[in-house]
């Protein structure tokens, strides 16, 4: 019996066979190049995150590092939510170690309580509450949020970063818990109202200068302590008398 396949079966299968090798060819092809795309991508994020340090230089990277710290004193779900969301939506860089305020589950936590603590600190007595039992949040995390500028990167920078931003955030909740305290004296609650929204207007202010304008940025933040020092002797002895006059007053009335 006569085995031999005519021509154009002949012909068939040798096109068959080189399209298979071809496909192979391809495959493997495909295969380099999804590893090479992998590889570019792992690479382009690290160059990302290393531009992002490299194009901000130290004086920057420390008034963002002040304004993080100083800021968290007041407002510290609004220095989370607005962070992560400039950097969530592009008008910021952040620094690798700010990266995850851009993860939705965070900009989503600090949005419910940024709108929580806006009405809260508007109300007399409940914003002296909240700042009494967030005084122990917002100083170790602005001392926090302060260091992850630097990250891993500059172990003695993110040191001085933390240091700084815990002062500041100290100084800063030092401040409004004693005006308010103070202002919550008065029983009309319109000034209670107007010294939330200065810091409702400050918050952002001071975050957008230490991005943009980083000297223009300490010089704010130098004029801001000495008030700040200021209003805290102030308001300090103003609270002093009071609780002496109240003392006075219910202690007089004892003795009659």
């Amino acid at each position: 019996m006569d085995l031999t396949l005519p021509a154009s079966a002949a012909s068939a299968a040798a096109v068959a066979a080189g399209a298979a090798s071809a496909v192979a060819d391809a495959a493997s092809a495909v295969g380099a190049l999804a590893q090479s795309v992998g590889q570019s991508v792992g690479l382009a994020s690290g160059e990302v995150a290393t531009r992002a340090l490299s194009a901000m230089d130290t004086p920057q990277l420390l008034a963002v590092a002040a304004a993080l710290g100083w800021a968290s004193g007041l407002r510290l779900y609004a220095v989370v939510f607005l962070t992560g969301l400039a950097g969530w939506i592009g008008w910021v860089q952040l620094p690798p170690g700010l990266v995850l305020l851009e993860n939705p589950l965070v900009l989503g936590a600090a949005g419910l309580m940024l709108f929580i603590e806006f009405f809260a600190d508007k109300i007399p007595g409940l914003d002296s509450l909240w700042d009494a039992t967030h005084s122990v949040v917002r100083i170790p995390a602005g001392a926090a949020l302060a260091a992850a500028v630097f990250g891993g990167d500059s172990a003695t920078w993110a040191m001085v970063a933390a240091l700084m931003g815990g002062t500041l955030a100290a100084t800063a909740q030092a401040a409004k818990s004693t005006t308010r305290a103070a202002i919550n004296t008065s029983p009309e609650p319109f000034s209670n109202i107007g010294a939330s929204l200065l810091g409702d207007f400050a918050v952002p202010g001071m975050l957008w200068l230490s991005w943009a304008h980083p000297m223009a940025f300490f010089i704010a933040l130098g004029i801001t302590l000495i008030v700040t020092l200021v209003l805290l002797v102030v308001f300090w002895r103003f609270l002093r008398g009071f609780v002496a006059r109240v003392r006075g007053l219910f202690g007089g009335g004892a003795a009659a």
